[in-house]
């Protein structure tokens, strides 16, 4: 007997057993000419796109076939190639997947997935011709993390802070929220989706442990409201000259304090094994994730380590690999090496992003009423910017929420000192995208720059937060600014004491290590005194 093309790929490109006794999903993959909802006459299939289960991959025959096992439970997509785009779903969000659940979930407080009913044929998905031509030569992407919308009001402060300055104005190819997109109530995906669709982006979402249904009885079961919106809960992109990977690492256990961990699934591994191994090895690989790999402190297992280093020994080979994650609504730059179990030739660089919401919409608001919400690392509330270059080298980026592009330092310095004093004060400089590698230094009246010390403690302007938090009498907004802790991107300079009476000027720059110059400036003033 023949086997059809669709199948002799499903062999070559997975390791599951015979499919004979499993149900069997089978459609085509086309390019969308004619306009029109579904597949038409002229509409033509596309061979050799890559189709998944969530576990197996197939690649798409000549004319755009393709058949695949399909269990209760899982999701069939696309794995979108360069130069193409997905169609858009009437909520505004890619189309590219489609649920199998017969049944549907069972009974869940946010209604999980609805019956889907038992057929399996005619699973068509249309994608449409990149309209850049440059469209495999790198992108821009916006990267988002923790929204953490509570309620209706939160997603106006949303709006209002890191989409409505975006619309129309960004150049961005695709964008991803790495998950906590809400506060535990599911029922307003569709409201903060409304939102994020403004901004003309294809927007790929990752969940996060407010995402979950809590009401679940195991793991398997806890994103079936998610996965009602957003689809498969793993899943890649190729964008660009990129591949991206988006990846639930949230493992939910209903009796377990915290009721969850970080790790992945073994169906999960199961899609990277197979995914990676068509993959050349200097592709950028992105891979995006929620609660990051990094242990939160030390000693304390956050992410589950097994799975970790199995993870690793999947990307060992690939030289070019960047990893995305958000949950700690702190920021800062990442490089496992050996000691974290890392084999690759070079460190693995992890982004762990700052929130939208920064503190949970926390502290005073502004004078447009939304709270200032700064994180307990002094890093304001914002997004970030990945740019990819068509040679697969990346640069990262973060936007402060309502700010000017160059505001990437926030500097704290005494307003005034005695002349003539011990110089035991200091200027601080919070550089946002500061790391280890970073070079940061200051310079009074334009003189000769000098090198400032980092320093693990808190940021001194949250601190100046705090403080009047504490003091005052009457609640200053509705959550006080959290607390402050230390910050992995601090910086301190001392101040001179033994210059003229009045006002003196302090500069700043900060050089990263891929060559980006940040610069700020403030200043302090010397008065005399008595004993």
């Amino acid at each position: 007997m023949k086997l059809p093309a669709a199948w002799l790929c499903c062999l070559l490109l997975t390791t599951a057993p015979a499919w004979a006794a499993q149900t069997m999903v089978s459609g085509k993959v086309y390019l969308e000419r004619d306009g029109k909802p579904g597949r038409g006459a002229t509409d033509p299939g596309l061979a050799g796109v890559q189709v998944s289960n969530g576990q197996a991959i197939v690649k798409t025959a000549a004319d755009g076939s393709y058949s695949l096992p399909v269990d209760d439970g899982q999701t069939v997509f696309v794995i979108k190639p360069d130069a193409y785009r997905f169609l858009l779903a009437i909520d505004g969000l890619p189309s590219f997947w489609r649920h199998y659940r017969p049944n549907g979930s069972p009974a869940l407080k946010y209604g999980g997935i609805a019956a889907t009913g038992e057929s399996t044929r005619g699973w068509d998905f249309g994608l449409q011709p990149e309209r850049r031509a440059d469209s495999r030569k790198g992108l821009q992407m916006l990267v988002f993390t923790d929204s953490q919308t509570a309620s209706l009001k939160d997603i106006g402060y949303y709006e209002q802070s890191i989409v409505g300055p975006l619309v129309g104005r960004t150049q961005a190819r695709l964008g991803t929220t790495l998950g906590d997109i809400v506060s535990d109530d599911l029922s307003l995906y569709p409201a903060i989706n409304k939102v994020t669709t403004r901004l003309g982006v294809p927007w790929f979402h990752v969940p996060g442990n407010h995402d979950l249904d809590f009401d679940a009885a195991n793991d398997q079961q806890s994103l079936e409201s998610w996965r009602n919106i957003y689809g498969p809960d793993t899943y890649a992109v190729e964008e660009g000259g990129a591949s991206f990977v988006f990846l639930d690492d949230v493992v939910y256990d209903p009796n377990a304090k915290p009721k969850y961990v970080g790790g992945l699934r073994q169906d999960q591994f199961a899609f990277l094994e197979t995914y990676l191994k068509g993959l050349h090895r200097d592709r950028l690989l992105v891979l995006g994730m929620h609660i990051p790999l990094f242990d939160a402190a030390p000693g304390k297992e956050t992410f589950r380590r097994a799975d970790r280093q199995r993870l690793f020994a999947l990307l060992k080979d690939f030289r070019n690999v960047l990893v995305l994650s958000g949950h700690s609504h702190t920021q800062q730059h990442y490089y496992h090496g050996k000691a974290d179990g890392w084999q690759g030739d070079r460190p693995l660089h992890e982004y762990n992003v700052g929130a939208n919401c920064g503190a949970f919409w926390s502290g005073v608001k502004d004078a447009h009423g939304t709270p200032d919400s700064t994180m307990s690392d002094g890093t304001p509330k914002g997004y970030a910017l990945l740019d990819i270059a068509s040679n697969g080298t990346y640069r990262l980026q973060y936007r402060v929420a309502g700010a000017p592009a160059s505001e990437q330092i926030g500097l704290h310095a005494p307003k005034v000192l005695r002349q003539g004093a011990y110089p035991a004060w200091g200027v601080y400089a919070n550089v946002y995208m500061g790391e280890d590698a970073s070079v940061v230094e200051y310079r009074i009246d334009g003189g000769a720059w000098q090198p400032m010390a980092q320093v693990r403690q808190p940021d001194p302007r949250l601190m100046v937060e705090n403080v009047a938090d504490d003091l005052a009498t009457r609640l200053r907004g509705y959550d006080r600014s959290p607390e402050a802790t230390a910050s992995p991107h601090l910086w301190r300079g001392a101040l001179p004491t033994g210059l003229a009476v009045g006002s003196h000027k302090v500069e700043v720059r900060a050089t990263q290590p891929d060559g980006a110059v940040f610069t700020a400036t403030t200043s302090y003033s010397l008065q005399p005194a008595q004993p």
